[in-house]
């Protein structure tokens, strides 16, 4: 139907990029539905161009600024504000029904089906299947369901300081009242699930319709040599999940890399931040020299403490792909153990 759509959101270059692999995997896969991008006011404009050359609409949301209700619970609770962010896909009333989904997913083959599914749909996350993961859910445009949200927000916050927490907290029938919201895990296959429980993904990994990276490491933080189609990076973990790195590799080199080549003109690469807490930025720049590609960091994090680690697993997000790898578990087991 022309009123149902795909809707994602990108608050930087860098996930702006990853919205752009995520609509070109729609459309490479047939999606009849529209295709929607909401975006953050730092996106650049050359980004903004190839994003409006991929989606049907593109539209800029920044709830500091926008002089609506958002801002009003924005003022009660300004540690929410990419939230407040997202919660806009419930003001496209335009669509009668939506599909949001995050920028870090891939699609990898068709989905359309999902419409025939009613708000909220959603997969269960790994890290607490009575919660599901908020990277993939179905869900009505509706500017009452928004206002309810916002007032939630405002009188709950979120207990995983995200946009995951609220939206569980006000769907909090998920779990128990009606099983068809529940969508399968292949629409929705967190890196993280790969990474656990690797029998289940040998078993069911191949029926796979959407690739979540979740974790701090991205597709676009790996380095990508596009002759020998072979994934870089300083640590292991490219080779956790590499067929679906390889396949948002092999679809942004191919079809993106020329579109941002053609909005950037002769400059040699386009940057970006990475998405992390104010103090914790990162300065990525996705450089295009000849024949090779590569995404690398220009200034590393600092190192989370043991308190901060701790809440962090507490909350169901250690960095699987990266500190708390199994390798550098195992090496600290092994240092033990001697």
């Amino acid at each position: 139907m022309a009123d149902e759509a795909f809707v994602t959101l990108a608050t930087n270059d860098n996930y702006a990029r990853g919205a752009m692999v995520l609509g070109k995997s729609l459309r490479n896969h047939n999606t009849s539905k529209k295709l929607v991008a909401l975006i953050g006011p730092q996106v650049s404009e050359p980004c903004q161009c190839v994003l409006r050359m991929i989606f049907h609409e593109v539209r800029v949301v920044d709830v500091l600024d926008s002089g609506d209700t958002a801002n009003l619970a924005m003022m009660k609770r300004p540690d929410l504000g990419v939230t407040f962010t997202k919660l806009h896909c419930w003001t496209l009333t335009h669509y009668s029904k939506c599909v949001f989904m995050d920028a870090d997913t891939l699609v990898v083959s068709n989905i359309d089906e999902l419409f025939d599914r009613e708000e909220l749909s959603a997969a269960p996350d790994p890290g607490w299947p009575d919660c599901f993961n908020s990277g993939v859910f179905v869900y009505r445009p509706s500017l009452e369901t928004y206002g309810k949200l916002l007032e939630y927000c405002t009188e709950h916050g979120s207990f995983d300081g995200g946009d995951q927490g609220v939206l569980n907290g006000f769907f909090n029938s998920w779990a128990t009242a009606d099983i068809s919201k529940h969508l399968p895990f292949i629409y929705n296959l967190s890196s993280i699930a790969i990474y656990t429980y690797l029998p289940a993904f040998k078993q069911y990994g191949g029926n796979a319709k959407v690739v979540h990276f979740l974790g701090k490491t991205k597709p676009w933080n790996f380095t990508y040599d596009p002759k020998a189609k072979q994934i870089g990076g300083s640590v292991h973990e490219a080779t956790t999940h590499p067929t679906f790195l390889l396949d948002w590799w092999s679809l942004y080199s191919s079809e993106v890399v020329p579109m941002l080549q053609d909005q950037y003109g002769d400059l040699p690469f386009h940057s970006g931040c990475v998405e992390l807490p104010p103090s914790d930025i990162v300065i990525v720049e996705t450089v295009v020299q000849g024949d090779s590609l590569s995404a690398y960091a220009l200034a590393l994090e600092p190192q989370l403490s043991s308190e901060e680690r701790k809440m962090k697993w507490e909350q169901g997000q250690a960095d699987y792909l990266g500190t708390d790898s199994f390798d550098n578990i195992k090496k600290k087991l092994d240092m033990f153990l001697k």
